[in-house]
């Protein structure tokens, strides 16, 4: 007679998707803690422990916030809030030029209508450092170098956030809109009034993709905003590289901020980032 099945044992291979996903968080994790404790300890030290891995390679013993302080004395603070400053105000117009559009081609009907969004899809998949170059060469001849402006325009006009938002918007019932339309209410009483609440987490995922554009933006900064008042943070994250003698403890402690802002940024609104992509995909 067999016992029941309530009393077996369970078998070791259930546990094994979440062993192996602890496996491969750990691994994500520890270089991130060695840069981490690497900027806590003095440039000269943190190359000295690689030869002989231990503890102490991941837990400094004698940690210091000298790195952080000489960081923020000097320009790195300053291009720390030029990027704070230019992804805020990407994100801002960039929401707004994006929902716009995305509203206009998920309501109205007018010829060329796929058209157009075969364009925008277009858009988003061919690099933006394939047209850099002569990009910045137009951006010069209009002034703009050097410049706020110079700096934000590349990142406001997102294809993907577009995609994001137009395919979010497409589920809002028609009945809803053609009720609005008997009450009185306008086109832009119905896109903010309507479509904007119920599009939140949308409108959350198209801003972390054009934060995460903007910030992570290496190549535009570098060629648009060569004066030091003008720099953002990966262009002096570069120079700090770039210098005879590198001091890696500097390095680390301005990579461990520029990691920092947008993790902490993504981890609280990861939810809604999800949600967005999960609805996009269920349309």
């Amino acid at each position: 007679m067999t016992a029941p099945s309530a009393n077996r044992r369970p078998s070791p291979a259930r546990h094994l998707p979440a062993l192996t996903a602890v496996v491969i968080g750990v691994l994500f994790v520890l270089p991130l803690v060695w840069v981490l404790a690497g900027s806590l300890r003095p440039g000269s030290q943190v190359l000295a422990g690689l030869g002989d891995l231990s503890w102490r390679s991941l837990v400094p013993t004698d940690a210091t916030f000298a790195n952080y302080v000489t960081l923020f004395q000097a320009d790195f603070g300053r291009a720390v809030l030029n990027s704070v400053l230019v992804a805020a105000l990407t994100v801002g117009v960039g929401l707004l030029l994006s929902a716009s559009a995305a509203f206009a081609l998920a309501v109205f009907e007018f010829r060329g209508r796929g058209l157009v969004f075969a364009g925008i899809l277009l858009s988003f998949m061919i690099p933006f450092d394939a047209i850099a170059i002569p990009l910045s060469s137009l951006f010069r001849m209009w002034d703009l170098q050097n410049t706020y402006t110079g700096l934000i325009l590349p990142g406001i006009g997102n294809g993907l956030a577009i995609f994001l938002l137009r395919q979010f918007f497409l589920a809002v019932p028609r009945e809803l809109i053609e009720a609005a339309r008997l009450d009185g209410l306008g086109w832009w009483g119905i896109f903010r009034r309507i479509h904007l609440p119920l599009s939140r987490p949308a409108l959350i995922g198209a801003g972390l993709t054009l934060f995460t554009f903007q910030w992570q933006s290496y190549m535009w900064p570098l060629l648009i905003g060569t004066e030091p008042d003008k720099q953002l943070g990966p262009i002096a994250l570069g120079t700090l590289q770039g210098q005879m003698v590198v001091d890696y403890g500097q390095v680390f402690a301005a990579a461990v901020v520029l990691t920092v802002i947008p993790l902490v940024i993504l981890i609280r609104l990861q939810r809604h980032f999800t949600q967005s992509l999960a609805n996009t995909g269920l349309k």
